[in-house]
């Protein structure tokens, strides 16, 4: 690398142009402390494509790796000095003189990390990333900063980081299904709310249930708005509501849509659902991820239909049922909400399912699994492996079933190498099914079952199936490309 690498240097510091001594210094200025990412970052975020948003997210976090493995790690393993700064001409010197070691490049390294997680969203965006990562590299020499060599070994810690997060965490990509057009419903404008009927949790994350209930009264006052309280039954409340109303509203989280979806399936009337709650998960994958999404869905008449899944025929859920750990975090966590914060609670009831392990034996046709994780999805899930986080369609009639077996020898260090290499698929302890119906057995007696973020019963025996497109729900029917 030292001869090479001093050659290139100096051609670089040696090449006479008032382009480098311009933009150079002013792009390596920008790449400070990660500015110039943090930067388009928040761009992307606030772009409304979800592949751009996963991408800065994805980015963000493949980047603040890439900084500490760099400096805490890969700068201490071998020492290099900083180039000789007398070269450069003045114009181009930056304003101060790096004093860590010089190999590798972590402005290099950040820029790679970056570039190459948008990439795996979102790979023209990607592919621009990259040219600017380049030359914030070729910034990095053109100022004196590092050699040619630091630069690359820089570039290629930050892409391998990001690479290896791309397999540890699949991308979202579309299902390879060929699925019919959307089945639209055909609604009314309705520019005033008149005839929708919304039930609101004013309690629910937090008071926001209270904020979205405001917004509601000013932009459609012919709506009807009853505000639940701690004494009320929400059950009875939404199957009287929907006798009534022309469109039933529900605003909080996804265990209250949920509660509403079965009265609104049952009168054939519309959902319309605000995201008053935490995660709201059926809200963001319908496309009403914010209030006034919902409310323009509303007042244009922009309505389909959307699966629902029923458990044993008596039970409708709207996005993941689950046995295992999540029903054990689930209880744990609202236990001590009663106590402490819910940050607080989220965190103490994961550490609890870490240290506990909960695991159930099943039986699926005809043979026993003893599943640490398994989650039904309504519809197909994206990424693969066992941390879906959103779907793209609601309505392909099948269910997305994933099994996670830990009771063999070495099941940890298995699955952890499966995940490091990106073959979770391929392991024998994990199992991934898209099926319209699913059965299992408990063999050790009922099993707590968790759905849309509730635990509330215990089966023996567990049937689900699709009702294929049955809800009608307002949503901005035009597609949402990932």
């Amino acid at each position: 690398m030292g001869t090479l690498d001093a050659e290139i240097y100096d051609s670089i510091a040696r090449s006479p142009s008032p382009l480098l001594d311009v933009t150079m210094p002013a792009l390596t200025r920008a790449a400070d402390h990660s500015k110039l990412w943090m930067a388009i970052a928040a761009g992307l975020a606030v772009s409304g494509r979800p592949s751009l948003q996963r991408g800065a997210a994805r980015g963000i976090v493949s980047l603040a790796v890439t900084s500490l493995v760099t400096n805490q790690g890969a700068k201490r393993v071998r020492r290099r000095s900083r180039p000789a700064h007398g070269l450069i001409p003045v114009p181009r010197r930056g304003r101060r003189r790096p004093t860590s070691n010089s190999l590798p490049s972590g402005h290099s390294a950040s820029a790679a990390a970056f570039a190459v997680g948008v990439a795996v969203e979102n790979p023209p965006a990607g592919l621009l990333l990259s040219a600017l990562a380049g030359l914030v590299g070729l910034s990095r020499v053109a100022t004196g900063a590092h050699y040619p060599g630091d630069v690359v070994a820089g570039l290629g810690i930050g892409a391998a980081i990001a690479t290896i997060g791309a397999r540890v965490v699949p991308p979202i990509t579309e299902p390879s299904l060929s699925l019919a057009a959307p089945s639209v419903v055909d609604a009314d404008r309705n520019p005033d709310g008149a005839g929708l009927v919304v039930v609101v949790n004013p309690g629910s994350a937090d008071g926001r249930g209270r904020r979205v209930l405001e917004e509601i009264r000013g932009r459609l006052p012919a709506a009807e708005i009853i505000e639940l309280d701690e004494t009320d039954d929400m059950a009875a409340v939404f199957a009287d509501v929907a006798t009534r109303a022309k469109i039933l509203g529900v605003a909080g989280g996804d265990g209250t849509v949920a509660c509403a979806a079965g009265p609104a399936l049952a009168a054939d009337i519309p959902l319309a659902v605000f995201p008053a709650g935490t995660f709201n998960h059926f809200a963001r994958d319908i496309g009403c991820g914010t209030v006034d999404a919902t409310i323009e869905a509303i007042r244009s008449g922009s309505a389909s239909r959307v699966d629902a899944v029923w458990l044993n025929d008596s039970r409708l859920i709207l996005n993941t049922a689950s046995i295992g750990a999540h029903p054990d975090f689930v209880r744990v966590r609202r236990r001590l909400q009663r106590r402490i914060s819910r940050p607080l609670a989220t965190a103490a009831a994961v550490l609890h399912v870490l240290r506990k392990d909960p695991h159930v034996r099943i039986e699926v046709e005809g043979r026993v699994l003893d599943a640490s994780l398994f989650l039904v999805g309504n519809s197909i899930y994206q990424p693969t492996g066992f941390l879906p986080s959103r779907r793209v369609r609601l309505d392909d009639g099948l269910l997305d079933v994933r099994i996670l077996e830990t009771s063999h020898r070495w099941a940890t260090l298995r699955l952890l190498g499966s995940l490091a290499v990106g073959r979770l698929e391929r392991s024998r302890l994990y199992h991934e099914m898209q099926v319209p119906e699913f059965r299992f057995t408990a063999v050790d007696g009922p099993v707590a079952v968790s759905h849309d973020g509730e635990v509330e019963d215990s089966y023996s025996h567990a049937d689900f199936r699709v009702d294929y497109r049955a809800l009608k729900v307002f949503r901005p029917v035009a597609p949402r490309w990932p």
